[in-house]
């Protein structure tokens, strides 16, 4: 379970509050206007953004003293954060080893993932010879390897066409139901959020809002995301 305990993050001209659960399991978005913080809430809970008050706890064991790679998490960008210089399989395979000295065992275990999510045959090309989409599979495999039982996206498909971004999206949920990952999602889409989460965080008016059912909370829908929506 990742709690939220009386969080505060402070900038000069902004501060976002947090108090709030989220479920082992449970897929969230984290939806509100542009600028309302939700990156930078996702960035606090994965140790990027220091904070001005409160705890990070996951099942109990505060993460807020700890630094980004001690942490049980993973996390998707929108720029995927892969190396130019390296093969499919090497960028996958720095999930396990920064160095790469892989073991014939984890060798296996980053072709599995490759072929996981449907690139198997691809692990010898660089970035620079896949697509778009191909490329976001690559991050994602290395996310699968990592298997960390906190995922965060923080809209790593929004420049993909809306069918590849579905097929995407379709790809997580199936891959964070088979691994139990808890998964939080930022959104300026609330399709995305109906398409793949049953829980959404609003953020909106510096606070970041306890989660709600999604179907529940796009029904009807609070003033901050009515407005947001358009309604």
């Amino acid at each position: 379970m990742l709690t939220l305990e009386g969080l505060r993050i402070t900038w000069p001209d902004f501060t976002l509050t947090a108090d709030l659960t989220v479920p082992s399991g449970a897929r969230v978005a984290i939806i509100g206007p542009s600028g309302a913080g939700k990156s930078t809430l996702l960035a606090a809970i994965a140790g990027f953004q220091p904070l001005g008050a409160g705890r990070i706890l996951w099942d109990g064991r505060d993460l807020s003293p700890l630094p980004p790679g001690q942490r049980p998490i993973s996390i998707l960008f929108q720029d995927n954060n892969l190396f130019p210089h390296l093969t499919a399989t090497q960028n996958v395979g720095l999930g396990l080893r920064p160095d790469l000295r892989l073991s014939p065992v984890e060798q296996d275990r980053v072709a599995t993932a490759l072929a996981r999510v449907g690139l198997d045959g691809y692990g010898a090309r660089k970035p620079g010879a896949l697509s778009g989409g191909q490329q976001s599979r690559v991050a994602l495999a290395r996310v699968l390897l990592r298997a960390r039982p906190l995922l965060l996206l923080d809209e790593p498909f929004s420049a993909l066409g809306p069918a590849l971004k579905a097929e995407m999206l379709a790809l997580v949920r199936d891959i964070a139901t088979e691994s139990g990952a808890t998964l939080l999602m930022v959104t300026h889409d609330p399709r995305d959020a109906e398409r793949i989460t049953d829980q959404t965080v609003l953020v909106a008016d510096g606070h970041a809002a306890p989660p709600r059912p999604t179907a529940a909370l796009f029904a009807d829908p609070p003033p901050a995301l009515r407005d947001y929506l358009g309604k």
